[in-house]
């Protein structure tokens, strides 16, 4: 990719949108400067609405540019062509991402999304990751709150394992251990447009947890396991994460993408020769929420069953998406206001599991003082600065060369960037 000749660094599609808009503010305030940028989108008039909030908000700052653009091959082809890096946070994804993904691919233009759909990630691995390969394109989905943070915990952990004990990592389990967040009308449209997008098997195919990954496991740890009791109930009592554990809302979206990392550095490691660049042969990853009690716990599990299966079937979805749509969720493009995202805040526990006799334990935390949209404002930003301005060579993604990878493909420098911005992660011996 010839970098340097391009007119842009950056280009930021879907800044009018709810998350886009959040993702212009946190460049703006937070990249280098003198980085060369633009806001894209059909709308001219809506994107220097966004430049004049941007303006107020940095007066000193000069705002980035200005490109209209329709999601056709042409203009995508063109766009991309004029930047280095595109990052879009127009969703849902299975409508409007290939198109997208396509042309950065195609034209050796670095890309980030903010995507959660996991059956539609599953379709671009299979569609454009060796032309990404081939042209040099580093192509990260899921770079926002799905799934950064599970991905960067895991990748945390393992390190940790590996410089403290010299041993592989057997497994990984974290849970949503405490949150305070609202939803947009982007995400909710999409959780429930997917099941008439694709069919269950796809569904169900997609959401398995090494879906994504280029490799299977020869010898697959075991998932942990509880009294007869809570398993009954569908839950599991881990006294190191907090006690009882209940289906975590983004559970198999993170478990598919933190099983691709492990499959990317496992395919690396026996490429290169080098098994300390891996998470460990028998590596496993699995996802919780902390529920405040075991009646508590047993009601989410059966909500989130309940609702799976009333959206399975079409009867049943038609009647609910019209109800669901006028009395529980925001309209697309909406989302909470930046006053009740004041007090936002998540925060994740992990049990690491040594890949040794002894089976020695670590505990790795994230902390972040924000809900999670703004979160993906600063994952997407991070990542972007990184790519742009930090040692990417340095990096996995870096030296694959190119192709559709994951967040912990950045490794280090990408963790150290969330910590800069106010993603706290640490990671310590279990007491």
């Amino acid at each position: 990719m010839a970098e340097q000749s391009r007119e842009y660094e950056l280009i930021l599609l879907g800044a009018t949108g709810y998350t886009g808009k959040l993702t212009a503010e946190w460049i703006s305030a937070n990249l280098p400067t003198d980085l060369k940028w633009a806001i894209a989108g059909r709308n001219a008039k809506k994107l220097q609405a966004v430049i004049d909030e941007l303006a107020q908000q940095s007066p000193t700052r000069k705002q980035p540019s200005i490109e209209t653009v329709e999601l056709q091959k042409d203009q995508l082809d063109t766009l991309a062509k004029k930047t280095r890096l595109i990052i879009t946070t127009v969703g849902p994804y299975m409508f409007y991402g290939e198109p997208v993904l396509a042309a950065c691919a195609e034209n050796g233009t670095h890309y980030l999304d903010c995507t959660g759909e996991t059956p539609w990630h599953v379709d671009m691995i299979e569609k454009y990751h060796e032309t990404a390969r081939r042209t040099g394109a580093i192509i990260i989905p899921q770079c926002g709150l799905d799934s950064v943070l599970a991905d960067m915990l895991a990748f945390a952990v393992s390190r940790y394992i590996k410089k403290t004990l010299n041993a592989p990592t057997l497994s990984v389990t974290m849970t949503l251990y405490d949150v305070k967040a609202g939803m947009s009308g982007g995400t909710a449209s999409t959780a429930i447009n997917i099941f008439d997008h694709y069919p269950l098997k796809k569904l169900g195919e997609s959401m398995k947890p090494f879906a994504m990954s280029p490799l299977r496991p020869s010898n697959l740890s075991k998932t942990p396991k509880s009294s007869l009791f809570y398993r009954l109930l569908g839950l599991l009592n881990i006294p190191e994460l907090g006690g009882v554990q209940t289906v975590g809302p983004m559970a198999a979206i993170d478990t598919s993408q933190v099983h691709r990392s492990w499959g990317l550095y496992e395919a690396r490691a026996k490429e290169r020769g080098s098994p300390a660049l891996a998470y460990g042969p028998n590596f496993r990853f699995t996802e919780y929420m902390r529920a405040k009690s075991v009646l508590a716990g047993a009601l989410v599990r059966f909500g989130f069953g309940l609702f799976g299966v009333l959206m399975a079937f079409p009867l049943t979805r038609m009647i609910l998406k019209p109800l669901i749509k006028k009395f529980l969720i925001p309209a697309p493009g909406e989302g909470p206001s930046k006053e009740s995202m004041k007090n936002d805040f998540v925060s994740y526990k992990a049990l690491g599991v040594a890949d040794t006799e002894k089976k020695e334990k670590v505990m790795g935390k994230l902390d972040c003082a924000h809900g999670g949209y703004m979160i993906t404002a600063m994952t997407l930003s991070a990542a972007a600065d990184l790519i742009l301005r930090g040692d990417l060579g340095a990096t996995e993604a870096g030296r694959m060369g190119g192709g559709l990878t994951t967040p912990a493909m950045l490794g280090e420098q990408y963790l150290d960037r969330l910590q800069e911005f106010g993603i706290k992660v640490s990671v310590g011996p279990s007491n």
